[in-house]
């Protein structure tokens, strides 16, 4: 029987499996049929894309996908699919008030797979003061039941407790309420740091457990990881037992300074993350996963790294590994397609420091199949 699409690469990367070579694959019914099938195989279409790399569809762990209800919100099957992302964690956009609308509108009505790190606020991101303002919105019973009631759908809770999203709200008041939730409902946090000068990094990380993830995690010092150019002691032992650290770009969060320091002294991110929102919506150059995945590359981080840091390795975080992450017969067909660009522009931190280098731009992504250019 034909396939239903067969597409040819220069490069058919699976970082799971090892495999990074010349290839094709084999599409039916909106699944893998096949990876490398025979030469004289047929299909009702086939496209050819020799100077791009088909990696699984890329997984990005804190975003902030919502069609509606969020200050920060959007629509992920216009801002993400289209660049690459076939599946997105949101970053707290909805809480125990507003989860059944979000369940209904963004996770059921999206192409893009979308899961949530529900936020310990009963209102999520709905409101124009910070989330964690006001103590009596962080409800735990709430946040439990919402939890029992979305059940895969809400991965973890998530709970920033930075300035900007704690407000007036005591940070170490926050933390506790969310681990309360988060062992009632045996989930992870998805956790912002406060500023060590606050509360000291040490004191925050010793609170967090295997599983949980750190993001926001290359900022400039003294907010990031990185004290007097080396990872500090505190973030190396979170990492030793377990705890794990996402890159969570947004507009403040990645310094490359802290990130080639991080990188030097054998610190990657377990996972690539673009904490992208309302503020990037037609940004000059686009913020996107790909421009994020190469601004890793720039600092150092070896590209087979970057592959598992934004496929395999996210899809495992938020047990997903059956439906993403790899390449495989019978998975979903979630594929994106990147071809690297050596005229892109500029590769920028958030401080405005350039690097040089090119970048990675999506030029296909396919969900379930279906697929969808970038400009759509």
């Amino acid at each position: 029987m034909p396939f239903d699409l067969l597409i040819h690469a220069g490069r058919v990367a699976c970082p799971r499996t090892g495999r990074d070579a010349p290839g094709s694959v084999g599409i039916s019914d909106g699944r893998i049929a096949a990876i490398d099938p025979p030469e004289d195989s047929t299909a009702d279409q086939t496209l050819a894309f020799p100077d791009a790399v088909l990696l699984p569809g890329l997984v990005d762990l804190h975003a902030h996908p919502a069609k509606s209800g969020s200050k920060y919100g959007v629509d992920p099957d216009r801002e993400f699919l289209p660049r690459g992302v076939t599946t997105v964690l949101s970053q707290g956009d909805a809480g125990a008030d507003n989860w059944p609308n979000y369940r209904q509108e963004t996770i059921e009505g999206s192409r893009t797979r979308v899961r949530l790190a529900i936020s310990i606020s009963r209102h999520g991101e709905s409101t124009q003061r910070p989330c964690l303002d006001d103590l009596d919105w962080l409800d735990v019973d709430a946040c439990a039941n919402a939890i029992a009631e979305g059940d895969k759908l809400i991965w973890g809770i998530a709970v920033n407790c930075s300035r900007a999203s704690a407000g007036q709200c005591d940070p170490v008041q926050a933390l506790e309420l969310a681990l309360e939730a988060a062992r009632a409902t045996n989930r992870p946090l998805l956790y912002g740091l406060r500023e060590d000068k606050d509360w000291s990094f040490a004191e925050q990380l010793e609170l967090l457990r295997p599983g949980d993830v750190v993001t926001y995690t290359f900022r400039r010092e003294p907010h990031g990881i990185v004290a007097g150019g080396r990872v500090r002691p505190e973030v190396l032992a979170a990492r030793e037992k377990g705890v794990l650290f996402d890159v969570g770009h947004g507009m403040t969060s990645l310094d490359f300074g802290e990130l080639e320091a991080a990188l030097g002294e054998g610190f990657p991110p377990d996972t690539i993350s673009t904490d992208q929102y309302a503020r990037h919506i037609d940004s000059t150059p686009q913020h996107d996963l790909p421009r994020t995945m190469s601004k890793l590359l720039a600092a150092g981080m070896p590209e087979a790294d970057i592959f598992t840091a934004v496929t395999s390795r996210p899809a495992e975080v938020l047990g997903l590994s059956d439906e993403a992450g790899d390449l495989r017969p019978g998975g979903p067909a979630d594929l994106t397609l990147l071809r690297f660009r050596d005229d892109a522009l500029p590769l920028e931190d958030v401080h405005g420091t350039t690097r040089p280098g090119g970048c990675y731009e999506a030029v296909l992504t396919l969900r379930a199949g279906e697929a969808f250019a970038p400009d759509a």
